[in-house]
């Protein structure tokens, strides 16, 4: 039995703005202005990869990933869409979901490891979780 509790990584505690929770996943928002950019971490102890989810939890996860996928599509219309759940860095299970541009800055390349992160001033930070809770709103999903 697991007696371990959900906490989350400090490396992506100290990048990222909780959005919010869906029933899986806790919703961050990367501290990086650059893109419109949100990480899911499943609220369970001591997943590395996506294989460590049960089977029903897996599901769900795809689930969630695929409505913060239409979230960031209909606000923010990218040209395309990245995801990813890569780990080296973070070993804690979490998933990447980019809305890129054929226009930003790293364009084709991958976001990580471009340039420094453009941090979101307050203002904008704050607008920006509102809206993105709004959407989650308008997808049919509350954040908790």
């Amino acid at each position: 039995m697991n007696t371990e509790t959900f906490a989350l990584h400090p490396r992506l505690a100290g990048d990222t703005h909780v959005v919010g929770d869906l029933a899986l996943s806790r919703v961050l928002l990367m501290d990086d202005a650059s893109w419109p950019w949100l990480i899911l971490v499943p609220r369970q102890p001591g997943l590395r990869e996506l294989i460590d989810l049960a089977t029903p939890d897996l599901h769900t996860l795809t689930d969630e990933i695929a409505l913060a996928s239409r979230v960031l599509q209909a606000l923010f219309t990218p040209d395309k869409l990245n995801v990813g759940a890569l780990g080296n860095v973070v070993e804690q299970l979490h998933v990447h979901v980019i809305a890129r541009y054929a226009d930003d800055p790293a364009w084709p390349a991958p976001v990580w490891g471009h340039a420094p992160p453009q941090r979101h001033a307050a203002p904008e930070l704050a607008a920006k979780l509102d809206t993105l809770r709004e959407g989650f709103v308008a997808a049919g999903r509350q954040l908790s």
